[in-house]
């Protein structure tokens, strides 16, 4: 999802992130079936404690709850630029990704429902898993688009990235309403409360630029997180505050310092531990719904949404717009969208949170799914770009 911009330091970039991030999950899955299973899953599974705080989080809850915060913060911010200034900032902008986007959670929750829904022998522990196939990875998928689509008119690269963004806010609003838990409304108020001081300081900073306002917003920034965390609120959802009532100019100074670590660590870091699962030994029909039904409704689901979807929308679009993308170029990004992975894997945590066992055969399904989808939007994408340089070629 990082990465965005171009820059010189692959950090920066889209295809170095996204090569990272998949070798860390393969990486994480490898030595989950080794005999190094034991001594790692030790650690993740180890807690850190901090009482005063009310925190005891295993290694893993750590990475999930606490690292991949920071890694909402950067997405929060920008989720903003995108919906002030970007590809989001208008509804004439907006209209034709968010008809596809809707296509694209829509279908794979139906698919996925098919396959694990409650009427399936196993549906009173899988139906809890169809927000799983719904989320889009755009470094993965833009990673993949800047690897093979060399060629490619600007158009398809700026509705993918729309489609993801609005992928991502779908993720975002599932994981506050659906994941949280005995809520406490009067922590969650004080978090709030937090977020509002945050909001000042930044202005702040942005009027003055004094280096103790900035180690002020940061301290706030801690404490809203260990606010949310203990709420009962999924404690990403601290990064995603933050991040979107942060002043524009601070907020992207933030955003170029946090992007080399989320990419460089944080997101790989979290792929290791969410892939950390053991491969079950039991033949294809004894493998849980949800396995099918994520493995199935990323590849799937997402392609058929978003190529329907999106079909009806440049259908649809307003006179006197810019042409709409050509059929072949919607499936292309229907296909870049299954690719699910980093929200997807934190949905497959949330949502089997109380069932170890369906719980990493949903990552595996993750993990399958946006394999399959990765390896097909990788040659459908290809032909689609050597399309466009032969024709570009004979229009020379």
């Amino acid at each position: 999802m990082v990465g965005m911009r171009t820059s010189p330091n692959p950090l920066r970039g889209q295809r170095f992130p996204a090569v990272l991030l998949l070798a860390a999950a393969a990486v994480g899955l490898l030595l989950a079936n080794l005999p190094t299973h034991d001594a790692i899953a030790g650690v993740l599974d180890a807690h850190l404690a901090v009482p005063a705080l009310g925190l005891d989080l295993s290694v893993a809850h750590w990475i999930s709850d606490g690292l991949l915060a920071v890694f909402f913060l950067v997405v929060a911010i920008e989720l903003r630029h995108e919906l002030t200034h970007g590809e989001l900032s208008s509804a004439h902008k907006a209209v034709q990704p968010a008809i596809a986007a809707a296509g694209g959670v829509i279908v794979p929750i139906i698919v996925y429902l098919l396959i694990a829904g409650p009427w399936t022998a196993a549906g009173a522990q899988t139906a809890g898993g169809w927000p799983v196939p719904t989320a889009t990875d755009i470094a993965f998928a833009l990673g993949v688009l800047a690897v093979f689509g060399r060629g490619l008119p600007s158009t398809v690269r700026v509705f993918l990235l729309a489609l993801a963004i609005l992928d991502d806010i779908i993720g975002i609003i599932f994981i506050a309403v659906l994941f949280a838990r005995d809520v406490n409304w009067l922590t969650f108020g004080l978090a709030v409360i937090s977020v509002a001081a945050f909001w000042a300081l930044s202005r702040w900073l942005h009027a003055n630029g004094h280096i103790g306002i900035a180690i002020a917003m940061g301290l706030v920034g801690v404490i809203t997180w260990v606010l949310v965390a203990t709420s009962g609120i999924h404690a990403t959802i601290a990064g995603v505050m933050l991040g979107l009532v942060m002043s524009p100019v601070p907020a992207e100074r933030v955003r170029r310092a946090l992007e080399p670590t989320v990419n460089g660590a944080i997101l790989p870091l979290f792929a290791f531990a969410a892939a950390f699962v053991v491969i079950p030994a039991v033949s294809p029909t004894q493998l849980s719904p949800a396995f099918w039904g994520i493995l199935i409704a990323l590849p799937v689901g997402k392609v058929l949404g978003i190529g329907l979807f999106g079909w009806v929308s440049m259908q649809i679009r307003p006179r006197g717009t810019a042409p709409g993308l050509a059929f072949p170029d919607i499936l292309a990004a229907g296909l870049l969208g299954g690719i699910g992975f980093t929200v997807s894997l934190l949905l497959a945590n949330l949502a089997f949170a109380d069932d170890a066992a369906t719980q990493d055969q949903a990552i595996l399904g993750v993990i399958g799914g946006s394999l399959i989808a990765l390896i097909l939007s990788g040659v459908f994408v290809s032909m689609r770009a050597r399309w466009y340089r032969t024709l570009a070629q004979a229009v020379e």
